[in-house]
């Protein structure tokens, strides 16, 4: 198993001389790619809950011919990723039941039929496919003839591990680093389970480092205790930003959640794994009440100066070397502001490296005052050292018996309470698009408590779930779900310990057209895959639609705080909240959308508006006047 920080350590002794040549010219080529990309992200269902292989694919046209510029098979319905370059694109989706790969009479089929616009936007969400009988032709008629053999690899979350496979075996690992586009054009980044899931044991989730595989996790998966844990992993290519990486391993487990609704997850990360996870925790954790326990083993929280050399020298940058810089914008926000509410972290750390003239205490890798960063340890409630070195550590028994012990310990679920959700439809819809969330405001308790709401997600379907687990307390709840209103509009009621409090909620479609406002910036700050947050210092002077519903204008309000961002969504009239707008309850058709900010060429874009059907979501860009 290789390791992080050897690589990064070698990088000007061993690694940039090899990289030369063609190696040099992919690696360039590689990375400029990478950020001059974009990832589309969607969900898919079937009918009548249809639950067979899916392929789904990205298609734009190339000198007069439909082309398949990416291609995923999903071993059942539920979320994808394509990554493709700046252009138009027409996605489709059919069941495979037979495994040939082509669109039989038998499959559903769907496919958006506007032509999604693709200009490096990092990333481009809610790009949903359902699924229908009548659909077949038209996929058909889209599908290339010549499109070749489809893929076999499923990268859908919680597809069934074989660690036997090439796409698991350790040279996957340096693929990934060195050509992560490459890499997650072949199999992406996903969550795998090793057998079946289980309701009755607990999921652990293991999250390699860089230039890392499943492999590094054997000793781990081959002795944990299958009769209480079921052992997860997240396999990424580790050479990509880890915003990006972050930002995945959410939707991993927002779709994960939607299809099982696990109750609990815990969180094992190694080296580099444990900063990605941390970012995902900050940005999402919120969203995962299940999480209570988090736990890194040997990770460089410090960053590694090495990986500053590379970015300021190497004629080709690796794009998490920018990441791993000590003082890079990733580590400088990883500690802004504490892990969620309920989850315990724990610090294990190796010291088997010793000292030498170049380089400081190390494991062999990582120096041991990166691992022991002060706003790190202050976060830890517990911390522990092994004579190990970065890789050993994976395989001491020593390490494991304490993993073991924290995964054993009291989580405090049974402090907890849980919501009952039950949702119906007004008219013919028995789906949502995107996926909706509950807004819970806290009432009670001390002024931490009331701080901010959280937003849970639900599965986007009529019928009952079970949401949770949920600090005791009196909540405010809304529902907030794109596309459609809500009744009633708000509940407030009190969650007891031990109980499931039933709500109900009635889902009405209307025409929803919303968004928010960013302004260009280099490509280098939201490679493929980020998420761009909305900017709410942007001099923004107005927002108008103009339409079936005719003219309206919004000037937006000053950001108060990032909830009445919320609130703006969950309003029940049209409202603009900094760099965030939403325009509710339009009539069906074409909308002609203009923004004008201050020292900004306007935006102009139309968007087509219909009652109960979700708008691709991804920001709108401002652009300086020259």
């Amino acid at each position: 198993m290789k390791s992080s920080g050897r690589l990064i350590l070698a990088l000007f002794a061993l690694v940039l001389p090899q990289l030369t040549g063609c190696t040099l010219a992919k690696l360039r080529s590689e990375s400029a790619q990478f950020y001059d990309a974009t990832v589309l992200v969607g969900r898919v269902w079937g009918p009548d809950n249809w639950y067979g292989p899916v392929i789904v694919a990205a298609t734009t046209k190339h000198e007069g011919r439909t082309v398949i510029v990416h291609r995923v098979r999903l071993h059942e319905p539920g979320g994808y990723e394509l990554i493709v370059p700046d252009g138009r694109y027409t996605l489709i989706a059919y069941g495979d039941s037979d495994g040939n790969g082509l669109p039989d009479d038998t499959d559903p089929a769907g496919l958006r039929a506007e032509q999604v616009r693709v200009a490096a936007n990092g990333l481009i969400t809610l790009l949903d496919i359902p699924l229908t009988a009548e659909q077949i032709g038209t996929v058909r008629a889209v599908l290339p003839a010549d499109s070749g053999p489809a893929p076999t690899h499923s990268t859908q979350a919680g597809a069934i591990a074989d660690l036997q496979s090439p796409a698991f075996a350790t040279t996957s690992g340096s693929l990934g680093y060195w050509t992560p586009l490459e890499a997650f054009r072949a199999t992406g980044g996903n969550i795998y389970f090793l057998e079946p899931y289980d309701p009755a044991r607990t999921p652990v989730l293991f999250v390699h480092g860089a230039v890392g595989s499943a492999q590094d996790w054997r000793y781990f998966f081959d002795r944990l205790d299958r009769t209480r844990y079921q052992a997860w992993f997240f396999q990424y290519p580790s050479g990509s930003s880890l915003d990006s990486m972050s930002h995945l391993l959410y939707w991993k487990l927002l779709n994960l959640q939607l299809r099982y609704g696990f109750q609990r997850l815990d969180m094992v990360a190694h080296s580099m794994g444990g900063l990605l996870t941390r970012r995902f925790l900050l940005d999402h954790g919120a969203q995962f009440p299940q999480i209570t326990r988090f736990v890194t083993i040997s990770t460089p929280w410090g960053g590694e100066t090495t990986a500053t050399l590379g970015v300021n020298h190497s004629p080709a940058v690796v794009p998490s070397w920018r990441d791993m810089q000590p003082e890079g914008a990733f580590l400088k926000r990883l500690f802004e502001r504490p892990l969620p509410a309920g989850v315990s972290y724990s610090l294990l750390f190796g010291h088997r490296g010793g000292y030498n003239l170049f380089r400081p205490t190390t494991d062999g890798t990582v120096t041991l005052a990166s691992q022991l960063r002060g706003e790190a340890q202050s976060s830890a409630g517990f911390m522990m050292g092994f004579d190990e070195d970065h890789t050993s550590i994976l395989s001491s028994p020593a390490v494991l018996a304490q993993v073991t012990q924290l995964l054993d310990s009291g989580n405090g679920t049974d402090q907890a309470g849980r919501l009952q959700i039950d949702l119906s439809f007004d008219g013919e819809y028995q789906t949502a698009g995107g996926v909706p969330a509950l807004i819970l405001q806290r009432l009670d308790g001390d002024d931490a408590q009331r701080q901010r709401p959280s937003l849970l997600p639900l599965a986007a379907t009529a019928g009952s779930r079970t949401i949770g687990p949920i600090q005791a307390g009196e909540y405010e709840i809304k529902l907030l779900a794109t596309g459609f209103c809500s009744t009633p509009d708000r509940l407030v009621t009190r969650i007891e310990r031990g109980e499931a409090v039933p709500l109900q909620f009635q889902l009405t479609p209307q025409g929803w057209l919303s968004g928010y406002i960013v302004s260009a910036t280099d490509t280098l700050t939201h490679p493929a895959g980020s998420y761009r947050a909305p900017e709410p210092v942007l001099p923004i002077r107005e927002i108008v639609i103009e339409g079936p519903s005719g003219r309206r204008r919004l000037v937006p309000r000053p950001h108060d705080d990032p909830d009445s961002e919320i609130a703006a969504q969950l309003g029940a009239r049209d409202d603009a909240v900094g760099a965030l707008f939403s325009f509710v309850d339009l009539a069906a058709g074409e909308y002609q959308l203009t923004i004008v900010a201050d020292g900004y060429q306007p935006h102009v874009s139309r968007h087509h508006v219909e009652p109960g059907v979700v708008l691709p979501a991804s920001p709108f860009v401002l652009r300086p006047i020259q």
